[in-house]
């Protein structure tokens, strides 16, 4: 199935409190595989405006947020889709509406760390050494019990 056959067009919005059982489901679903580092749902309320859910026919699909760490650089952060929906090109919809918010907003590099570099690359985004994001690094990954040793990709896309 496409997004195109959906009963609905799928909607992008920003997250409400209501929503935060349903992303920590989300994200569970995904931490479990090892694909997703943990969060609690305190983190999701603390982090809330910085999300952005895509829902289809009523329910919450997906989810991912905007984090911003200096004038030009943001991170796209906690991007899950629901397994029945994978594949489906929801992931790519929230990138883009991702990228569009950083546009707006005036800033120039929008990067990830990801497990799945490939998905990002096909949305114009480059694989990058993690080194040239000292803000992520120290201010952020400084704190992941994975610091010493991790083995997410990172990747950037310049906006224009």
């Amino acid at each position: 199935m496409h997004v195109a056959e959906f009963l609905h067009k799928p909607i992008i919005r920003d997250a409400m409190a209501s929503d935060v059982d349903r992303i920590f489901a989300l994200m569970v679903e995904h931490m479990t595989t090892g694909v997703l580092l943990p969060r609690s749902k305190d983190e999701i309320y603390d982090n809330l405006m910085k999300f952005s859910v895509v829902e289809v026919n009523g329910t919450i699909q997906g989810c991912a947020a905007l984090e911003i760490f200096t004038e030009s650089l943001c991170e796209i952060r906690s991007l899950v889709v629901a397994s029945e929906s994978s594949h489906q090109g929801l992931g790519g919809i929230l990138v883009e509406v991702l990228i569009e918010k950083a546009r707006t907003l005036g800033l120039s590099r929008i990067m990830a760390l990801t497990y799945v570099p490939g998905f990002f690359q096909k949305l114009g985004f480059h694989v990058v050494p993690k080194s040239i994001f000292p803000e992520k690094v120290w201010g952020v990954c400084i704190k992941c019990h994975k610091f010493t040793d991790c083995d997410e990709i990172a990747v950037l896309r310049e906006i224009n």
